[in-house]
């Protein structure tokens, strides 16, 4: 699942070399945090979130075969 955020959030960004995707797994669900710069998060989150639903909702399809839940949160760079 992160080789599928990294890719897609890699050819929606102008600056790929920022993508940088981490996750924390727990019993139940995981968790992800994408980082982009701060000039594509317009571009990753989109009109009205809808990218980003999009994303959250390609990465609920694996996740109920393996019983988890899946959360994807956009962040900024420290």
């Amino acid at each position: 699942m992160i080789d599928l955020i990294t890719y897609i959030a890699r050819s929606l960004v102008e600056d790929p070399t920022q993508v940088k995707v981490s996750h924390q797994r727990s019993r139940d669900s995981i968790n992800f945090q994408l980082e982009v710069a701060q000039e594509d998060m317009g571009r990753v989150i989109g009109k009205n979130g809808r990218v980003a639903n999009a994303m959250r909702t390609l990465l609920n399809v694996p996740a109920s075969g393996i019983g988890k839940k899946v959360n994807l949160e956009i962040v900024e760079p420290q």
